[in-house]
């Protein structure tokens, strides 16, 4: 599937639907490609990061699919009149991709790799997965030890448990821009077809951590839920990502204002 591309923030997203993004990841999984498929969900977090950050930028845009995570950009993209369809997030894509392949199954099982989250946590949610998804076939986890990004050796071993398991899709849960980086970096070596970098997905799969509720996911307020859950970790975040949104948006403007041609 060829997805249109939009650009908002200068970051390059993928027009689709969860549904048309679900069936597209799908059909990667199920097909052996010269290369592995990379799938990011840049919130606003990831948005601030690659306006400071070019190298950054350019890993999401050289992804294969990237995805709106988070009601601030879908909002901005139709005051832009960029007109992105709708939020799409690691934490509800993943499952999604599960569910569906639960129920085209036919015998045939995905096989899943997590990479990320705390000593045990992967462990618990490949068990969960297991229990809520038959069809799905959590084949390897590994929680890699702090600063295995700057080791050569630790990452040769990551990619070879991930080549030997033999996974289809790996799931990313190393938070950002490490996760996005290492699967730009590493991903050829793995042997998957596909790699979502998911952020907290493996928590939330776990129940590890509790996702908000449906209704502050749906008026744009899941980063309120999180600050109030994990205030000591994510608070200073949310506030310098609220501080420097305003800033985003008057960029934003102006470059717009250079790619859209004046009527006279």
């Amino acid at each position: 599937m060829t997805t249109i591309r939009k650009t908002l923030f200068e970051i390059e997203f993928s027009a689709v639907t969860q549904k048309e993004a679900v069936q597209t990841i799908l059909q990667w999984a199920d097909n052996l490609q010269s290369f592995p498929r990379r799938v990011v969900t840049p919130n606003v977090n990831l948005t601030v990061l690659q306006s400071r950050n070019p190298e950054f930028r350019r890993v999401l845009n050289e992804s294969d699919l990237c995805l709106v995570d988070g009601k601030p950009i879908l909002w901005a993209s139709r005051l832009f009149k960029v007109r992105l369809p709708e939020v799409v997030t690691g934490s509800d894509l993943v499952p999604a991709v599960f569910a569906a392949h639960q129920v085209r199954a036919n015998g045939k099982p995905l096989r899943v790799f997590l990479l990320g989250a705390a000593d045990g946590v992967a462990e618990y949610a490949a068990k969960k997965i297991i229990a809520q998804y038959p069809s799905v076939q959590v084949c390897g986890v590994y929680s890699p030890p702090f600063g295995f990004e700057r080791d050569a050796a630790e990452c040769e071993k990551i990619c070879e448990r991930i080549c030997t398991a033999q996974a289809s899709i790996l799931v990313i849960g190393l938070g950002a821009p490490k996760q996005e980086f290492w699967a730009a970096a590493h991903l050829g070596k793995t042997g998957v077809n596909v790699a979502i970098c998911a952020g907290a997905t493996i928590d939330f799969l776990a129940g590890e951590k509790l996702r908000a509720p449906v209704w502050m996911r749906r008026y744009g307020l899941e980063w309120l839920f999180r600050t109030l859950t994990e205030p000591k970790r994510l608070a200073r975040r949310y506030v310098g990502d609220g501080l420097a949104l305003p800033g985003l948006l008057w960029s934003e403007y102006q470059r717009q204002k250079k790619v859209r041609p004046r009527i006279s």
